[in-house]
């Protein structure tokens, strides 16, 4: 039944607006009046049926945190035991936001007619992935839907986490190192010109580090403009050169190879692709079907190339484990708890141990890293202060020695 969105007077004038359903905008009027409602306006927001006219919203319903908060509250109803059709219901009932009570109410309209609760979402795609339908989807064939709702929930919360660990430990060194930027190029730029001036009036010889640090203020003052305009053109040009396949999975190769980045980059890749096949695996999707969406889910180029090829593999007929470990760009732990999986019949669960592991060790590492990093970035900010502070001080030593 389709979903309309109405605004409509009641009997003291004041304007109320909501979501109902109807099978047409007729029958909807003549709910609202029924109700003691003057209709304004009724307009269709979802379509009948499952004829693939996608839900029209504006912008993305749901943030990451916000889809893993709805896809745990729709588990739970699920899994006590209520119907999908009425969990939806209650979703729906209790949303705060206009968008996600629209969307949840199509969500619920597509279901009361009479469609799997996956091509439901499939009228939604950009606020529910392939993966996740993928694993709706073998939930409805298993008839373990609410169960798989919590794995998937705690994939989307694990994944969520992972994420937001990656982000505070950067954050930090991001920070100073902005600030050590802005506060340098405001010494060079007008402090250090404003202290020259006293100096260049006397014939006397500058110090080496002071005339230097003059022809930087200098060149910065003149040219600045234009590195500020050549550095956007280059990051522009970069951007362009990624939309290029090839060259994009060169750069991401490439990006694997740095010392310490590459090795954050490498890990959280395996453990996303580790977390979501395992997901996909336990939930009963094929697994050359959960190789291709698992592999679709890694952000880095190269490293999905690799899983595309091991998927090739595996449909030649080789197993995951000897097909994982070709893959250099994969961690080897990896491989060892796949062939471990095959070996004991429990493949979800040991790629899950594997995911765990990779996460906590990203998590490791990135700790490790903005460890490092902070008094690093201190340190190199006070020695660039230090020869600012020492180019304007070094005139004023040598004129003192030459009074004396």
């Amino acid at each position: 039944m389709p979903a309309f969105r109405f605004e409509a007077l009641d009997a003291l004038g004041k304007s109320t607006s909501g979501l109902l359903e109807a099978d047409n905008p007729r029958a909807a009027r003549s709910q609202l009046r029924a109700q003691a409602l003057v209709p304004l306006a009724v307009t269709q927001v979802a379509s009948a049926g499952t004829g693939g006219v996608g839900l029209r919203i504006g912008g993305r319903v749901f943030d990451s945190t916000g889809l893993a908060v709805w896809t745990r509250q729709l588990a739970g109803l699920v899994g006590s035991g209520l119907p999908l059709e009425r969990a939806l219901t209650a979703l729906s009932d209790e949303a705060e936001d206009a968008k996600q009570r629209e969307l949840v109410a199509h969500l619920r309209s597509e279901v009361n007619a009479g469609a799997p609760f996956a091509r439901a979402l499939a009228s939604a795609p950009r606020e529910f992935d392939d993966v996740y339908r993928g694993v709706v989807a073998a939930g409805e064939q298993s008839g373990a839907l609410g169960r798989v709702l919590e794995r998937l929930a705690d994939d989307l919360e694990a994944r969520q986490e992972l994420r937001g660990r990656l982000i505070g430990a950067t954050l930090y060194p991001a920070i100073v190192s902005l600030i050590a930027i802005v506060i340098v190029v405001f010494l060079v730029t007008y402090v250090v010109p404003q202290v020259a001036t006293v100096f260049t009036s006397s014939k006397r010889a500058l110090p080496i580090l002071t005339v230097a640090m003059m022809a930087f203020s200098s060149f910065l003052r003149s040219w600045g403009w234009l590195l500020v305009i050549c550095s956007a053109a280059g990051v522009g040009a970069l951007l362009l050169a990624l939309r290029n396949e090839p060259f994009r999975e060169r750069f991401d190769a490439g990006w694997l190879n740095l010392p310490l980045i590459g090795r954050l980059a490498r890990g959280y890749n395996a453990a996303r692709f580790a977390g979501t096949l395992a997901m996909l695996a336990g939930a009963g999707v094929p697994i050359l079907k959960a190789l291709q969406a698992a592999a679709e889910t890694l952000s880095n180029r190269a490293m999905r190339a690799d899983a595309m090829d091991a998927l090739v593999q595996v449909r030649e007929g080789a197993p995951l484990a000897s097909a994982l470990a070709g893959k250099k760009r994969f961690p080897g732990i990896l491989a060892m708890f796949s062939r471990l999986g095959e070996q004991t019949g429990q493949l979800p669960t040991m790629l899950e141990r594997a995911a765990k592991q990779l996460s906590a060790e990203v998590q490791r590492r990135a700790m490790q890293m903005a460890t490092i990093l902070e008094p690093l970035l201190i340190v190199g900010m006070g020695g660039v202060v230090m020869l600012i502070v020492l180019a304007v001080l070094l005139p004023i030593i040598q004129l003192n020695s030459f009074v004396k």
